[in-house]
């Protein structure tokens, strides 16, 4: 997506940066899947995106989750009510072991003219995708039998929202229970941060003292 930006309204830089985010998101899920081997390597297809070589799940079950998840996510982006993003890894007790976090920051819109073209975004979110394949040689290797999901952070009165229209919705999202959001004494890997004037967000792991003793 390479597109003179010099003159652009806010709100066409905006959905821009708000469109480039959630594809971004999209590919960083396959590609946390693939190097944390929570599917076999067989169901993965090797792809390019941003000039990085990925990997990208093409189980049809699995492919719609993720699209269900960042379509879900995408909305609450586009409210400008989102906070975080994190891919929690559980235990087969549901305990999270691991979350890949996306913290995400309102962009300074008044620094479009320094990447008129999304060079420079472009090559940040390539360092993105190289630091998460990275990641898996420092994280300790998960157990057998992990599951994984997705927890949005977003403000009280977006989630009230979400929960209202739940019955309506094919693919509800719910409150995550204190068991599956808490680890205690986790330790932090960070990873990368970018401060575009489209996307402004940082990304980091957190990993539960149990895996690393495990």
């Amino acid at each position: 997506m390479i597109k003179e930006l010099n003159g652009m309204a806010e709100s066409e830089a905006t959905q821009i940066g708000l469109d480039i985010f959630s594809e971004f998101l999209e590919v960083a899920i396959h590609s946390i899947l693939y190097n944390r081997e929570l599917y076999p390597a067989g169901v993965f297809e090797r792809r390019k995106k941003y000039n990085v070589p990925v990997q990208i799940c093409v189980h049809p079950e699995v492919n719609q989750y993720i699209t269900q998840v960042v379509n879900g996510i995408s909305e609450f982006n586009s409210s400008n009510q989102l906070e975080k993003v994190a891919l929690v890894v559980c235990n087969k007790e549901l305990q999270p072991l691991e979350k890949f976090i996306l913290e995400i920051n309102k962009p300074d819109m008044a620094q479009t003219q320094t990447d008129r073209y999304l060079y420079q975004l472009e090559q940040s979110l390539r360092s993105f995708l190289l630091k998460i394949n990275m990641a898996d040689s420092l994280l300790t290797p998960l157990p057998a039998d992990c599951t994984w999901t997705v927890h949005a952070t977003t403000s009280e009165s977006a989630a009230a929202k979400r929960f209202d229209t739940n019955l309506e919705n094919n693919f509800p999202w719910l409150e995550a229970s204190e068991k599956e959001t808490t680890m205690d004494n986790a330790s932090i890997l960070p990873l990368k941060s970018t401060t575009s004037p489209y996307i402004n967000m940082q990304m980091y792991v957190e990993e539960s003292k149990e895996c690393k003793d495990s």
